[in-house]
Order: C-alpha cells, then structure tokens, then sequence
C-alpha cells in the first residue's frame, strides 16, 4: 500500500519498493538501484539465485505500469561496477519502455557516459526544479528541498518482547528526503532520528510512517 505526503505543496507517492512518484512532474524516482550487483556476488562465489538478476526489471515494469511517468531518474548508483551481463538486460529494457530515462551520476557510475549516450539517457551531476534539487549525495541547501540517495537508510523497529525488525526507509528531514536502496542485495544504514525527522518503513507490501 503507498503512502501519499506533502513537499512544499507538492504530492509525492512513496511506494512499498522504495521508489517516490512525483505527480506534479510525472516524475518516477528511484535511487541505489546497483545493476550488476547479483552478477558481481556470483562471479565471485556468492549464492545468489540466477532470478535475482531479473528482479529489478520486474519491480520497474510494475512501477511503470502503476504510475505512466513521463520520467524515471535515477538517483545515482544505477550500476554497480563495469560491464556485466546485466547491461545487456538493461539494454533491452530500455529498447522496450517508451518512458524518458536520465541518470544523476553517483559514486558507483562508472560506465561510460557513451554506452548511455547510445540509449539515448542523458546523465547530470544533480538536478534542480520546482524549488527541489536532486542529487546522489545528499546536500543541505537554502532554498531548495533535497531528495537524494547513496545512504542506503534503515530503521530497527523494536517490539514489546524483544522482537527486531530492520527495514528499509524513506528518511524525511527538514529540508531533505533519502529514498531507500532499490536494488536487491544492497544492504542498509540504519538512522538514528532526531526531532521533526520523519521515517517511512517499507516492507515491500506496504510504507509504514513511524511516530
């Protein structure tokens, strides 16, 4: 189930994957997708399943057929390293949708720009508009509202008897707005809130706000 808020009057649509729709803009954005991180893991030994390599192809058409954005940005970290098989899959992919793609470069984007250039996908250090700037790295600006990625955040949910929950979230400060990892095998940072900052768990299924 999403979770609609508010930014400086505009809608913002957070969903269980991790990704945020900007009606307004009709903008999909999705951070820390790490494309090639599967393949990374099994080349090296890891037991990862062969499917896993397909699953963030699968979230996107589903996110794609919810919304119809005119856009998805990705906020950086699109792939996780060089070229593997799943530049292919990506590829293919992008061949496939009729929406525009563009990428806000992070630390891991070391593919070069003219593989993108090739699928027509236009590639920013950052983005500013409508008073918001996105961006990879997080940044506290003035005047505008930050959405970002790169962290990676989480947040431990405790219950009564013992019980731990760690879960990926949306992270909401002042001024600024992390989107959890959407890719698999990714990992997470667990945040430590402090007054007026808000979190929104996802599970997969549904965007918990947490008081």
């Amino acid at each position: 189930m999403n979770l609609n808020i508010k930014i400086k009057d505009q809608d913002f649509v957070l969903h269980p994957y991790g990704a945020t729709y900007w009606p307004e803009q009709e903008v999909l954005l999705v951070a820390d997708v790490h494309l090639g991180k599967v393949s990374h893991f099994r080349k090296h030994g890891s037991a990862v399943p062969l499917k896993a390599t397909s699953r963030n192809f699968i979230k996107l058409d589903q996110l794609r057929k919810e919304f119809d954005p005119e856009h998805i940005v990705f906020l950086g970290d699109l792939f996780h390293s060089s070229l593997n098989m799943e530049w292919n899959m990506f590829e293919e992919w992008v061949e496939s949708i009729d929406n525009r793609v563009h990428l806000i470069a992070g630390n891991h984007d070391i593919i070069s720009p003219l593989k993108y250039e090739a699928l027509d996908i236009k590639i920013y250090s950052d983005v500013t508009v409508a008073g918001f700037h996105l961006s990879h790295h997080p940044v506290q600006l003035k005047d505008h509202f930050n959405i970002c990625g790169h962290i990676h955040p989480g947040f431990k949910m405790r219950g009564n008897g013992k019980q731990l929950l760690k879960l990926p979230c949306f992270f909401r400060s002042q001024n600024q707005m992390i989107l959890p990892a959407f890719g698999e095998f990714t990992g997470n940072f667990f945040m430590q809130p402090e007054e007026g900052d808000r979190v929104f768990a996802i599970t997969g299924k549904e965007v918990i706000q947490i008081n």
